[in-house]
C-alpha cells in the first residue's frame, strides 16, 4: 500500500503489532497479538473453529526486502512478473511482509493490511486463485473482495475517504486503475 499523505488515523483499541519481531517465519498471533479477538476477526470468519484454524496455522513470514505484504504462493505465479521473486510456502498460509513496513507503517496500515491478506487465505482455502492470469489486479474478485471488507473496517473507525484513496493508491497499478478500484470498492474519487 502507498504511504498514506494525510495523517494516519488511529488502529482500532487492542490491535497490536510486535514490531521488532525478528526477520524469519513467526506465528501470525506473534507478530499480531490478539488479532483473532477484534471484530473483523469474526465478520471475516464467522465459524469458530474454522476462525481458530486460521489464526492458529497463519504464519507470517518477515523479510528484509522493500515490500507492503502478500499471500506467499503455494508455488511460483504464472505470469508473475520477473523482478518479483515472490516467497514460497507450499501448503502453507503464509503473510509475507517487509520489515520495513512492519516496523514504521502507522498502525492502522498494517490493521487493514493483515485483514486484507487473511481475506486471501480464506479465500484461497475456499479454493481460489489469488494470481488468476490475465485478469487485471483492479478486476480480480479476490483484490476488490478484500479491498471492501478493509475499506468497511476502516469506516467503522471513522476513517475517511482522503485516506483510503491514498491508502488504495498502490504502486503496481496506473492512475485509470486507481479510480476503477476506488469505484469498485465504493470510494469517492475526489
Amino acid at each position: 500500500m502507498s504511504e498514506p499523505s494525510v495523517p494516519a488515523p488511529a488502529s482500532p483499541a487492542g490491535f497490536r503489532v510486535a514490531r521488532e519481531i525478528p526477520v524469519g517465519r513467526h506465528p501470525l498471533l506473534a507478530v499480531f497479538p490478539g488479532l483473532d479477538h477484534l471484530p473483523p476477526a469474526v465478520r471475516l470468519e464467522p465459524d469458530a473453529a474454522r476462525r481458530t484454524r486460521l489464526f492458529d496455522e497463519t504464519c507470517v513470514e518477515v523479510v528484509d526486502q522493500d515490500l507492503w505484504m502478500y499471500v506467499a504462493p503455494w508455488a511460483e505465479p504464472k505470469g508473475a512478473r520477473r523482478q518479483w521473486r515472490p516467497v514460497i510456502a507450499p501448503g502453507r498460509d503464509c503473510i509475507v511482509v517487509g520489515a520495513g513496513h512492519l516496523r514504521e507503517s502507522p498502525e492502522i496500515v498494517l490493521f487493514m493490511d493483515v485483514y486484507h491478506e487473511l481475506c486471501h487465505v480464506v479465500q484461497r482455502r475456499d479454493g481460489a486463485n489469488l494470481w488468476e492470469p490475465g485478469v487485471s489486479y483492479v478486476e480480480r474478485w479476490t483484490e476488490i473482495e478484500a479491498y471492501r471488507f478493509v475499506v468497511r473496517e476502516a469506516r467503522d473507525l471513522g476513517v475517511d475517504d482522503r485516506f483510503l484513496r491514498d491508502y488504495l493508491k498502490v504502486e503496481w497499478i496506473s492512475d485509470a486503475e486507481h479510480k476503477a478500484l476506488l469505484g469498485q470498492v465504493g470510494v469517492s474519487v475526489r
